[in-house]
């Protein structure tokens, strides 16, 4: 194994990249950590560089090289030194700085997007980042977080995306009104989901309605949307509860609604629920 180059933990480098877990540094120096060997892999478009253990270097060679073939500088570093530039527990030998990617909201809206995510007030970076993953998997366009959401780029965030981060286009710091009237403009329906809407998402599919381009705005963890927001919208939607439980939480809730639009979108002729008759 090649000796470290990287050892103190004084070095410029790690006070650099240990000041990232600040969301004003990383404002400020429109850079990020990405940890993992998924998460480096997935970046190495947008990477400024990759720090690896002697030992994560051996097991995780072709992402390094591919880092190198970008023109990235790979350092190797001890353990201490990667630890001490992760949040996790239990590091995994590797990390990388990484540039801002979020696009502008215009360009998203050039693209006449079909299938858009708003995170409206959204606070938990988890809930954030699995959002952001169920809508990549779901084929979305973009996902948009308004000013009063989480910044995507919170290491929990960025983990919890597990690499769909950068799949997609993402807009940052979009106030909620202008996000609904862009979208709108754009040609999509909007549709704000709450559990107390007066439509269900059955009667949505049950009318082929949800066939057309729409934009699907979710709600804090804990209150949902305001009245204000949900007034914006073209209609209030609810995931129809079948068996006992109180709700769904947000991300169980954004995947159904993204996939219930994605299915539709895709269907020849339109798509009906598994409950129509």
């Amino acid at each position: 194994m090649a000796t470290p180059e990287l050892t103190s933990l004084r070095s410029p480098r790690v006070t650099a990249a240990r000041r990232l877990a600040k969301r004003s540094f990383r404002g400020k120096e429109r850079r990020f950590i990405v940890e993992g060997p998924q998460a480096v892999r997935e970046a190495v478009a947008h990477l400024v560089e990759v720090y690896a253990t002697p030992e994560a270097a051996e097991r995780h060679q072709e992402i390094l090289d591919a880092a190198r073939a970008a023109d990235v500088p790979v350092l190797s570093a001890t353990d201490d030194v990667v630890a001490e530039m992760s949040d996790t527990v239990t590091p995994q030998g590797i990390v990388g700085l990484c540039r801002f990617l979020d696009s502008p909201f215009e360009e998203i809206l050039a693209a006449r997007p079909k299938l858009v995510a708003v995170l409206a007030n959204v606070r938990d970076p988890g809930n954030a980042g699995t959002v952001l993953r169920c809508a990549d998997a779901a084929g979305a366009d973009a996902v948009v977080l308004t000013d009063a959401s989480v910044d995507p780029y919170n290491p929990k965030a960025v983990r919890a995306s597990v690499g769909s981060l950068f799949h997609l286009p993402v807009a940052v710091g979009v106030p909620v009104e202008r996000a609904v009237s862009g979208l709108r403009e754009a040609g999509a329906r909007v549709l704000a989901a709450d559990g107390a809407g007066e439509r269900d998402l059955d009667s949505e599919l049950d009318d082929g309605l949800l066939g057309a381009p729409t934009a699907w705005i979710f709600g804090n963890e804990a209150w949902g949307l305001p009245e204000a927001t949900r007034a914006l919208a073209d209609e209030v939607v609810r995931v129809p509860i079948h068996g006992r439980a109180e709700s769904l939480n947000l991300a169980t809730a954004a995947a159904v609604c993204l996939y219930a639009s994605a299915r539709a979108q895709r269907a020849p002729a339109g798509c009906r629920s598994v409950t129509s008759t």
